[in-house]
C-alpha cells in the first residue's frame, strides 16, 4: 500500500502569521481609482458638478505627486486638462483650471443651444456642444464642441461642426476669445 510518505516534501508547510504576502498597490489601478466620478457626476450640468473625484478634492500636492508617479510608469494616463498643464508648469493652481472651466460655464450656460456633456474621456473635465449645429442645415452629424486644453495658453479649443473626418481643434485665446468668436461658432446650424 503506498502511504504517499515520499511526497512530503512536496506539500507546502502552512502560512505562519510572519510571513504573509506583501501587497503593494499598482500605480495605474491607483490612478484609475483617483480620476473615478461616482455614478450621480453623469447628470452633472456645469463643470463644478462634476468636481467629486479624488483629484478635485485631495490635497494637490498628493494629486500632482501620484499623477507624476502613475504618468512615469504608464507614460500618457487619462487625466483633466488642468493636472496636466500643473504638471508642465503652466498653470499654478487646479483652483486657476477650475476657475478657467466656471468661467466658460457661466458664458456659455445661458445661452440658448449650449449643453454641458460630463461623460467625457476618463479623466476629464466635460465638455460644451452647440446643439443646433448637430443635424441642422448644414447637417453635420457632430456638434460644434467647446473643450478645455492643456495644448496651449488659452485653454479653450474649439472643435468645428463636422461629418466624417475630425477636423483640427481650433485654438482659441482663453474666455474673451471665445466671447469674441462665439457668433462666428454659432453661424454653424
Amino acid at each position: 500500500m503506498d502511504t504517499g510518505q515520499e511526497l512530503g516534501g512536496t506539500i507546502p508547510r502552512a502560512r505562519v502569521e510572519g510571513d504573509a504576502p506583501r501587497l503593494e498597490p499598482m500605480l495605474d489601478l491607483e490612478w484609475s481609482r483617483a480620476i473615478e466620478l461616482p455614478q450621480a457626476a453623469m447628470t452633472a450640468a456645469t463643470p463644478s458638478e462634476l468636481r467629486r473625484a479624488w483629484v478635485h478634492r485631495a490635497p494637490q500636492d498628493s494629486v500632482l505627486a501620484l499623477f507624476r508617479a502613475s504618468a512615469g510608469m504608464a507614460g500618457q494616463i487619462p487625466a483633466p486638462w488642468w493636472l496636466r498643464a500643473m504638471a508642465d508648469g503652466k498653470l499654478d493652481s487646479r483652483e486657476q483650471g477650475f476657475r478657467v472651466e466656471d468661467r466658460i460655464a457661466q458664458l456659455l450656460g445661458p445661452r440658448p443651444g449650449w449643453e454641458f456633456v460630463p461623460w467625457a474621456a476618463d479623466g476629464e473635465s466635460g465638455y460644451w456642444e452647440f446643439m443646433p449645429s448637430e443635424r441642422g442645415k448644414s447637417g453635420h452629424a457632430i456638434p460644434t464642441t467647446v473643450m478645455n486644453t492643456d495644448r496651449h495658453p488659452g485653454w479653450i479649443d474649439v472643435l468645428p461642426a463636422h461629418t466624417g473626418r475630425t477636423p483640427d481643434p481650433i485654438p482659441v485665446a482663453g474666455l474673451a476669445g471665445l466671447r469674441s468668436r462665439l457668433g462666428v461658432f454659432e453661424a454653424v446650424r
